[in-house]
């Protein structure tokens, strides 16, 4: 019997042996700091608040596009606020990177334009989509449905949107504060109490 034995390149062994400490390393780490496991953990708890502040309700949602209900701007507001203080309090402690998605002008304003006409068609979000499938709204699989489909056209169709619209009006990694040529501790010294104020504002104009 002729036996070959074939020996690995110096290199590849080394990548071989990384590959397999990593592998012992991620398998030796608690579940909890698996990304995998953290993303359903934060999805289900995202989930679980918009069916409790009733955002995943379909009159909620048409209402709020109509103008008749503003449960759904009150919520996004508190978000907003709560949001930008625990993240830029992490920040200011260096405990979190930002990681910016470029501002594009003309794909922002398309992109919206298309969010927009689904979402009144509908009469979901992606988000609310899923917490109203979860409390038995049926209507929501259509919208999965059109998810998926839309999902896989912009993957087919990524490299001509990344060499025409993309390009078009691309002002990079853009904040608010930049834009207003303000500091951030100053643009958040104004800006959260003026978004308390439209808060109040609204609750005010609701409660009417």
């Amino acid at each position: 019997m002729n036996l070959t034995i074939h020996s690995l390149e110096p290199s590849n062994a080394a990548q071989v042996e990384k590959a397999h400490r990593d592998q012992a390393k991620a398998e030796s780490k608690p579940l909890y700091t698996n990304r995998l496991f953290q993303g359903a953990l934060f999805g289900v708890a995202f989930g679980f608040l918009l069916q409790k502040g009733g955002v995943a309700k379909y009159h909620v949602l048409i209402g709020a596009l109509l103008l008749e209900d503003f449960t759904v701007m009150k919520v996004m507001l508190t978000a907003i606020i709560v949001g930008s203080i625990g993240i830029f309090s992490l920040l200011a402690f260096n405990l979190v990177k930002l990681d910016l998605k470029p501002t594009r002008y003309a794909a922002n304003v398309a992109g919206g334009l298309l969010f927009g006409v689904g979402f009144g068609l509908l009469g979901y979000c992606p988000g609310t989509g899923a917490a109203a499938l979860g409390q038995g709204n049926w209507d929501a699989i259509f919208g999965f449905a059109g998810l998926l489909l839309g999902s896989y056209l912009f993957a087919e169709f990524s490299g001509l949107i990344g060499k025409t619209i993309s390009k078009w009006g691309d002002r990079g990694k853009l904040t608010l504060p930049e834009l207003v040529g303000m500091k951030r501790s100053t643009f958040l010294l104004i800006w959260l109490p003026l978004l308390v104020v439209v808060l109040f504002a609204i609750h005010a104009l609701a409660e009417r």
